[in-house]
């Protein structure tokens, strides 16, 4: 399991994807309020698989479930995810659900590495990279470049689009983009 600080600093990126995502398709609603949801939605999202743990209901709070079981099954989330995307702008709830997909998806991949691992289809599967916690860095990093490639290749039109690599390219930190 990555850290909770991994966690929300992956949720951020997953945010970032959900609202490119979420342009890109054009569902973008009055004012881009679709855009901003599914950030937002990302952001909470990437936290989801262990907090819908929790017994809020109780005074305990303990956990109602075995932790890393149903809320963290690949299938679930993937299926709410590609659910989310085929119904943006055909229902307005579609973008905050695919932002928070995909905070969940990106809380998943965050915890893969972990031994404990991740049940993904049926048993739970580990990469048995690192034990929890650590090299929360490259997790973080992994996630903010993919969150780069979505907005790179999925937001290139309008005014959202990726508009700083000129700028990047002047400083001399865009010569690679």
């Amino acid at each position: 399991m990555a850290s909770t600080a991994a966690h929300h600093a992956t949720g951020w990126a997953a945010g970032v994807i959900a609202a490119a995502l979420v342009a890109h398709s054009g569902a973008v609603g009055p004012y881009h309020v679709w855009i901003v949801a599914a950030f937002a939605a990302g952001v909470a999202g990437s936290t989801a698989p262990d907090w819908l743990e929790v017994a809020w209901w109780s005074r305990k709070r303990r956990l109602w479930i075995t932790h890393r079981t149903a809320t963290h099954w690949g299938v679930g989330w993937i299926v709410l995810l590609a659910g989310a995307y085929r119904w943006l702008g055909h229902d307005a709830l579609a973008a905050p659900l695919l932002g928070f997909a995909c905070g969940g998806v990106m809380h998943l991949l965050a915890d893969w590495p972990n031994p404990l691992g991740v049940p993904w289809i049926a048993g739970r599967h580990s990469l048995n990279w690192w034990n929890s916690g650590r090299c929360d860095v490259l997790v973080v990093g992994a996630s903010w470049v993919s969150a780069w490639f979505v907005v790179v290749h999925f937001s290139a039109h309008g005014w959202y689009g990726w508009h700083a690599v000129p700028w990047l390219r002047k400083i001399g930190v865009g010569r690679f983009i």
